[in-house]
């Protein structure tokens, strides 16, 4: 029997074999869109408590696949408040490349202070805290891509 065309000009088994790869490589989703047809397969995501949840404490040299896996294992380990992503973009730790960092491990940051910039579509976006406290850790490298709600800092 032959298969019927589901959409997109795609068989029921070449959307299958899309699926499993999204799996298999853990990827966030993928979407096909051809004139008014559209695909849109979702994985699972691993997702870090929100900023709200129970504190998870974690090292200088913490990864953020880490942070992911031991908040996973045990929502005890952080201690302090997660910094996120507010959008897809870069990182900077400074306002450019020849000038101080807006914060550095042990520095104390009150509500409302500027701790980094996430450059989005040439765009910069300066990123408030939303925490009084001191910076425990920093996540990621200044220059490095960074994901949506993806963890940034943590401020306790």
């Amino acid at each position: 029997m032959d298969e019927k065309i589901i959409s997109c000009g795609l068989t029921l088994d070449e959307i299958k074999g899309l699926a499993r790869t999204v799996k298999e490589n853990e990827l966030g989703k993928i979407k096909i869109k051809n004139g008014n047809d559209e695909i849109v397969i979702e994985g699972a995501r691993k997702v870090v408590s929100s900023v709200d949840s129970q504190p998870v404490i974690v090292s200088q040299n913490t990864s953020v696949a880490d942070v992911v896996e031991n908040t996973e294992n045990n929502k005890n380990l952080v201690k302090g408040n997660i910094v996120k992503s507010p959008i897809v973009g870069t990182f900077y730790s400074s306002p450019a490349p020849d000038k101080p960092s807006f914060v550095k491990i042990g520095d104390k940051v009150k509500k409302g202070d500027v701790i980094m910039i996430i450059e989005s579509m040439k765009l910069m976006n300066e990123v408030q805290s939303d925490f009084d406290g001191e910076v425990l850790d920093i996540l990621v490298d200044s220059g490095q891509a960074v994901e949506y709600d993806q963890p940034i800092m943590i401020i306790g």
